[in-house]
């Protein structure tokens, strides 16, 4: 059956948010077993599969400027990796989710009479706070995992997002899950903080560093934890051999893809040693961009950082026309450029020339973003920088691609946010941990006050286990049958 849904934009009513109700529905929610819930996903993603079509129409083409794309990029972009990381929880739910039972191997000996298990429970109600450039692949992964995990949800959509949640919203009803369990709440900033005021369990923001500074500030209050993937200003690291074709591509691809306006989009290139031919390969591919209409105030940003990076001696290879910014490269760049250090919606690139790997990871660190890093070249050498760069996620020879791999885990540092969506640790974010600890020994001794003959006893046990050599072990030993030998 085709999908039909009742979209609403921005300024039409909304039912009214219960938080209430949420929490008697999670209830019985979070007590079904976990194969009845994936049971429901697995319905949806079926049926988000025979809709795709019109579900990415609800992704507007263009907002406020900053998307530029059409259905078979939405398609590609938000509604395929939706499904599969729906599949993802399908298939690998029940492990992640199964209490596990810590094994007796490497148990103290004087707790061995003790069993404990760590469990994960659902949160109870969270707040998904989503962004405006991907509306609805990664809120909607995160609803996904946090309905897996038996939890009820708030999702409050960016501005222009609503249709694109009432579309997947639609498809859950569709499948049978309980209208409380998953409620919408208008896409202003006041409806976000209305329902932290009333009291989520927990919040996922996806969005900018200063907007998570400001919810921040407000979960403070009453220390209610957070996930915040927020602003990107990402890395390219060029090395020696790279591949000059896919380097060139994928660098083209990053600054085209949604407008330019991805988080990982690249916005710095270090080139490691010489690359003569690079820059104007680049230049020529630039020149099949798309223009970017930008919103007003991002090209009054743009124009101020380009005129601060002039100022220090950048030169700016910039294509601006009455339609649109194309492309904007920054040769010369040096760390301390504004340009740099700006998490902005634009198709920017700051270029660093640099002798080695040593002077890229200094000219990388003085930038408070740290979501993601791209290496092209060797793998071998690739993966030896990789280690050394304090990023969430780095990628080798491509390019934000592979991220919409549902198995992997997302997350930035720093000002770029903390905590993990997706994949295993993104699921496990949409839970609180339990330890349950069971002591099985009948021995009351444990509950005895200490005495002076008590010494010896404890320290020789703490030789004879922890000692430094064999000597020390030895005369632990002694001392500690002896001294139990008289507490007996």
């Amino acid at each position: 059956m085709p999908l039909k849904t009742q979209r609403r934009n921005a300024g039409s009513s909304l039912p009214p948010v219960s938080l209430g109700e949420a929490r008697t529905a999670q209830q019985i929610w979070g007590r079904k077993r976990l194969r009845e819930r994936l049971a429901l996903l697995r319905r949806a993603r079926h049926r988000i599969a025979g809709n795709s079509e019109e579900i990415a129409q609800s992704v507007p083409c263009e907002q406020a400027g900053a998307l530029h794309r059409g259905v078979a990029d939405t398609l590609v972009s938000e509604v395929l990796p939706l499904v599969e990381a729906c599949r993802f929880l399908e298939r690998e739910a029940g492990w992640i989710l199964a209490p596990q039972r810590l094994s007796s191997h490497n148990r103290p000996f004087w707790l061995r009479g003790v069993s404990a298990e760590s469990r994960r429970e659902p949160l109870g109600v969270v707040l998904i706070l989503a962004p405006a450039n991907y509306p609805l692949f990664l809120p909607g992964v995160q609803a996904l995992q946090a309905l897996a995990a038996g939890n009820a949800v708030l999702w409050k959509p960016a501005v222009g997002g609503m249709p694109a949640a009432q579309a997947l919203r639609d498809i859950l009803l569709g499948c049978g899950l309980d209208p409380a369990l998953l409620q919408l709440l208008d896409e202003s900033a006041q409806a976000g903080s209305d329902a932290i005021a009333a009291g989520v369990d927990k919040v996922f923001l996806t969005g900018s560093a200063a907007t998570g500074k400001a919810v921040l500030h407000q979960l403070a209050g009453t220390l209610t934890p957070a996930v915040m993937e927020l602003s990107g200003c990402d890395a390219v690291f060029v090395l020696p051999g790279a591949d000059l074709d896919r380097t060139v591509a994928a660098l083209t691809f990053g600054l085209r893809l949604n407008g330019s306006a991805t988080c990982m989009a690249p916005r710095r290139l270090f080139l490691v040693g010489d690359h003569p031919h690079l820059l104007p390969a680049l230049l020529e591919q630039c020149k099949s961009l798309a223009p970017v209409t930008l919103p007003a105030h991002i090209h009054v940003e743009v124009a101020d950082l380009v005129h601060d990076a002039q100022r220090l001696g950048a030169t700016v290879l910039m294509d601006e026309s009455a339609a649109g910014l194309r492309y904007a490269l920054i040769s010369h760049a040096r760390p301390e450029m504004r340009i740099a250090q700006s998490d902005i919606f634009a198709p920017l690139l700051s270029i660093f020339d640099v002798p080695d790997a040593e002077a890229a990871i200094a000219a990388h660190a003085p930038c408070p973003y740290v979501l993601t890093a791209a290496i092209f070249g060797p793998e071998p050498q690739a993966r030896a920088l990789a280690e050394r760069l304090p990023v969430g996620t780095v990628l080798i020879n491509d390019l934000i691609v592979a991220t919409a791999d549902p198995r992997v885990s997302f997350g930035g540092r720093r000002s770029s946010g903390f905590g993990t969506t997706r994949g295993r640790e993104g699921l496990l974010e949409m839970t609180t941990l339990k330890t349950i600890v069971a002591q099985r020994s009948h021995d009351l001794r444990a509950y005895r006050p200490t005495t002076p003959g008590h010494q010896p006893f404890f320290a020789g046990y703490l030789e004879a286990v922890h000692g430094g050599n064999w000597l020390t072990r030895w005369n632990g030993l002694r001392r500690f049958l002896r001294s139990a030998a008289r507490l007996d």
